[in-house]
């Protein structure tokens, strides 16, 4: 029940990001929003370190720490704000809700998480569910072609993070691998720190946004997906995320007057067909061997 909760309010608050990204993106630019957000994310998760007795990560684990926070909450953050900017929160939501499937083919061949056929028919589904947003952005005047490039980006950043996460928390406590992925992320993004004064002082109902997205989505939710991913497989964890893209549709349409035009809704669900292909396996958790696999017939 726990790794359910955990599970759940991740999706929940990678949700809501998407849509203030695209609300607050419009006044802070994508690289000062990333730090902004992890600059945030970076004092929370400091706080709740200071009080609390982690098992922190050896030194042996200091180059995938370093390629978790690169990859995932640098690349990923200055991408997806970038793309946001570009095209609507729901196709990038879509687009991006193929780092699952990247990250099952990731686990696959470097986690010894194996390469079912469901899995190679979740890449093809997915793949021809990304052509498709991307003739509905190259034909929708609202959209840019090149959002549906920089979507793919953070899908890629994201689902090398996550793989390079997975064996970490095998020796270390979620806490403190989120933190020092988000301080890497953090000095990486420096650079961005005079737009950053810049753009808040011009706007500074965007400070609010960035305390948001940096203590919910960022702090939170990053701790609470470690959480899960310590106790599952990263191939199959990643795929939950399917129930992303339609809360944000919701969301956007609800809080942004926002819709996908139809072409990009329908290579949406095929993209979710594919992350959901990735699922004919369910986990099941046994007292003394752990976390096990095991196939879904009927």
């Amino acid at each position: 029940m726990k790794t359910a909760a955990a599970i759940a309010t991740t999706v929940f608050l990678w949700a809501s990001a998407f849509v203030a990204i695209r609300h607050v993106g419009a006044d802070v630019r994508p690289g000062a929003l990333a730090l902004g957000r992890l600059l945030v994310a970076a004092a929370v998760l400091g706080a709740l370190v200071a009080v609390r007795r982690p098992r922190w990560p050896d030194r042996r684990a200091w180059p995938r720490l370093v390629l978790c926070g690169v990859a995932w909450l640098g690349v990923y953050n200055v991408a997806l704000n970038a793309a946001e900017r570009r095209v609507d929160a729901g196709t990038a939501a879509m687009v991006v809700n193929l780092g699952p499937v990247l990250i099952a083919a990731l686990a696959g061949l470097f986690l010894g998480e194996g390469f079912p056929r469901t899995l190679l028919l979740g890449l093809a589904t997915a793949f021809a569910g990304t052509v498709l947003i991307g003739v509905a952005a190259a034909g929708d005047a609202r959209a840019d072609p090149w959002g549906v490039v920089l979507c793919l980006v953070a899908a890629v950043g994201y689902a090398v993070g996550v793989v390079a996460q997975k064996p970490l928390l095998a020796g270390a406590d979620a806490l403190p691998v989120t933190f020092l992925a988000t301080l890497v992320a953090t000095v990486c993004c420096l650079p961005f720190a005079g737009q950053l004064v810049t753009d808040v002082a011009a706007h500074p109902a965007a400070a609010g946004w960035l305390v948001y997205l940096g203590a919910g989505p960022t702090a939170l939710a990053f701790t609470t997906w470690a959480y899960a991913l310590a106790r599952t497989g990263a191939g199959r964890l990643g795929a939950t995320t399917y129930l992303v893209p339609p809360l944000v549709v919701l969301l956007a349409w609800a809080l942004l007057g926002e819709v996908p035009a139809a072409l990009a809704l329908g290579g949406g669900l095929l993209c979710l067909a594919g992350v959901a292909a990735t699922r004919s396996k369910r986990l099941t958790l046994t007292p003394r061997q752990g976390v096990s696999w095991r196939t879904e017939r009927g």
